[in-house]
């Protein structure tokens, strides 16, 4: 049963549809918006229509930017013989919150599944080989999830990366297993860098 009118529908169907949001979230938000001023409206409208089109991936890192190389990359007080490998860029920013990590970052946009028919082509690895062939690299940090997937995407970097001689470690374990990178906290993320392995 219709409740409102086809507008409103529309509005909490589109919501609905985002991760994370379920249908009484998607009510609240839509009678949000709808008692914003018109002047909100269009600022809010007119942020997701110019990051859709002017947002793409950063040419080195491949972390999502609006320019050519994305502030972590073209920041010269970062370490950049210091890789961080990340599945997405919600794993990036965790880690950017513990303030401590000097180094920069991959983000892979996603991990290898075999069950989900998603190979090594499937995700951002080719960039890192390149990278790691144009640029003075010496240590890897591989920061995959610790589930089946990004330990199969840990080993996977491992076995290719090693021959070129350089560094390969594993973020520690005191990242829970099966858990996502973004929901833990810093002090946690920190201690797994610090304790992290050799692969």
């Amino acid at each position: 049963m219709n409740l409102y009118s086809g507008h409103i529908n529309r509005l909490i169907d589109e919501l609905a549809a985002l991760p994370g949001i379920g249908n009484k979230t998607a009510q609240r938000l839509a009678f949000y918006i709808i008692g914003m001023s018109e002047e909100r409206a269009r600022k809010l409208s007119d942020s997701i229509i110019q990051a859709k089109m002017n947002v793409h991936y950063c040419r080195l890192c491949q972390n999502l930017t609006d320019s050519d190389i994305c502030p972590i990359c073209s920041d010269e007080k970062r370490d950049h013989g210091t890789i961080m490998v990340v599945e997405n860029p919600r794993d990036l920013a965790a880690y950017e919150k513990t303030g401590k990590y000097e180094g920069v970052y991959h983000v892979l946009h996603g991990a290898i599944s075999p069950m989900l028919g998603i190979g090594p082509s499937d995700i951002r690895l080719k960039e890192l080989l390149v990278r790691l062939q144009s640029e003075k690299v010496e240590e890897v940090i591989i920061a995959t999830n610790s589930s089946l997937e990004g330990e199969t995407t840990a080993m996977y970097i491992s076995k290719l990366i090693k021959p070129a001689g350089i560094k390969v470690t594993r973020i520690a374990s005191g990242v829970p297993v099966g858990g996502d990178l973004e929901y833990i906290d810093e002090v946690t993320l920190l201690r797994a860098l610090e304790g992290r392995t050799q692969l």
